[in-house]
């Protein structure tokens, strides 16, 4: 062990600043600030950190190229976590780096495709956008040709981060949209995907419109070939029907959370979890309740790195933090920077609609409402709880997508959750679990309720909705832009119908 010391030292040695990443949080720092040393037979890895100078047990590390990673755990084992050290160099290195290993990359699949037919040529090998001018995107841009047609091809050759599913389909679409618009136009569309994102893909393919599914064709690369995955049409979506619906959590509050809520019950409300209880200010999460079998223990506080345990102590701390929320988290707060004004803003559209859903709609019953229902236990990219899942006077389930600011893949959040609620109202599990008591549901898909301020819907959302298969009712809502103060509908249309 004392040998590994010697050694992590010497190579931390051959750079003068590394990059820190400790979960998903990452700090510069300098290599004569990193010391790992041998004592007390155990091998210490120390430094300064964000949060005030740390010290680690090493329990196992090993060297990927110049980048270290440490295995490590502290307070005599309970807390375990992963550090990496990479080596920091300049950004227009970094960033050169970069656009060479997608380039690189991209140039890869595309010779992949070019070989599922002998006839095809590789006629440009590009990549999308970049955020700024001196970097690329993400997706590979790449044009086959045969004897009769020209291939887009797509995917997503960057290598630091999950795909985001959503974004990948909608940036896709878009392009080869603009592709069919070209004098030497594409007619086909393939998305090469890695094998964990398939299914995702192969779901939100199923809602698209009749002649684009015709259009794309999903592969999956395989021991380095080109695999083709079966599409589904949107009637094969229900073939496999999920066995539950998770079922929401009781709306009986702990004392303590009625307590607290008392002191602003204009503001706070309650969300049930199956580990206890989060109460939020407007939508913003401020305090936790949990409860053991000895005990219950309650934190409050924003950030969870400054969260302070509830006590007699710490009771003063709390009013004075409660009192900050109603003055920064208000509709009519003069600073409007606070971090308690702007964070987790599509909460708050969220929390104004709980209290009254018929602001959106008046055709809709205002309890039961759900908010944040996981109508999906999988893991799978791309699988995140419903907003809101409503119920109208008739007896149709309504599906409800808030945004606060432009968001591209608003409208494939929207389908997916759609997918996800009919598969279980198709199984019988809304019914079954009770989600709106005793009252019928329609024998009807749900309805999509897409609803944002006026002036933060996405540019492309309505091109993007007209991809969207017309047995999905999709309604578009705009909402005033003064919402804080209260929620009125400036216009609400259907976005996919059929012309």
């Amino acid at each position: 062990m004392e040998l590994d010391a010697n050694q992590i030292n010497k190579i931390i040695g051959t750079h003068n600043e590394w990059l820190f990443a400790q979960d998903g949080k990452t700090q510069s720092l300098l290599g004569n600030e990193i010391e790992v040393r041998f004592e007390f037979g155990k091998l210490i890895l120390s430094c300064p950190t964000n949060e005030g100078f740390q010290f680690w047990r090493v329990n196992d590390w090993k060297q990927e190229g110049d980048k270290l990673t440490f295995q490590v755990s502290k307070n005599f084992g309970k807390e375990k976590t992963k550090i990496e050290l990479i080596p920091r160099m300049s950004s227009q290195t970094l960033t050169a780096n970069v656009n060479q290993s997608r380039q690189e990359r991209a140039i890869h699949i595309a010779s992949l495709s070019a070989l599922l037919n002998p006839k095809t040529e590789i006629e440009k090998v590009g990549l999308s956008k970049g955020l700024r001018r001196d970097t690329v995107g993400r997706f590979a841009r790449i044009i086959l040709k045969t004897f009769n047609e020209r291939i887009a091809a797509t995917a997503d050759v960057a290598e630091d981060e999950e795909t985001n599913v959503n974004a990948f389909l909608a940036s896709s679409l878009l392009w080869f949209k603009e592709q069919q618009q070209r004098k030497k136009k594409a007619n086909k569309l393939w998305l090469v995907a890695q094998k964990e994102n398939v299914e995702a893909l192969i779901e939100r393919i199923a809602c698209l419109h009749s002649d684009l599914r015709r259009a794309i064709s999903l592969f999956v690369i395989e021991d380095e070939v080109l695999r083709e995955k079966q599409k589904f049409e949107i009637e094969d979506l229900w073939q496999a029907l999920p066995e539950k619906i998770p079922r929401p959590a009781s709306g009986i509050f702990s004392d303590t959370a009625e307590s607290i809520l008392s002191l602003a019950p204009d503001a706070i409300d309650i969300i049930r979890s199956r580990h206890g209880e989060t109460l939020r200010f407007h939508g913003l999460p401020f305090c936790r309740i949990r409860k053991t079998v000895k005990r219950e223990r309650i934190w409050f506080g924003v950030e969870p790195e400054k969260r302070r345990e509830l006590n007699q102590n710490t009771l003063s701390d709390f009013d004075k933090h409660i009192s900050e929320l109603r003055k920064y988290r208000n509709a009519s707060a003069e600073e409007k920077r606070h971090d308690f004004y702007r964070l987790a803003s599509e909460a708050w559209l969220e929390s104004i609609l709980r209290r009254d859903i018929t602001r959106l709609d008046p055709g809709l019953i205002i309890a039961p409402l759900h908010a944040q229902l996981r109508a999906n236990d999988s893991k799978k990219s791309g699988a995140r709880p419903v907003d809101l899942l409503a119920l109208r006077k008739d007896g149709r389930l309504v599906v409800i997508e808030l945004k606060t600011s432009e968001d591209r893949e608003h409208i494939f959040q929207g389908v997916d959750y759609w997918r996800q609620i009919e598969s279980h109202r198709r199984a019988g599990n809304i019914a079954r679990a009770k989600l709106f008591g005793d009252k019928e549901i329609s024998d009807e898909s749900p309805l999509v309720y897409l609803a944002a301020p006026l002036l933060s819907f996405h540019r492309k959302f309505q091109t993007l909705a007209k991809m969207i298969d017309p047995q999905i009712e999709i309604y578009r809502f705009d909402l005033n832009e003064d919402w804080r103060f209260g929620i009125s509908v400036a216009r609400r249309k259907q976005v996919n119908h059929s012309e």
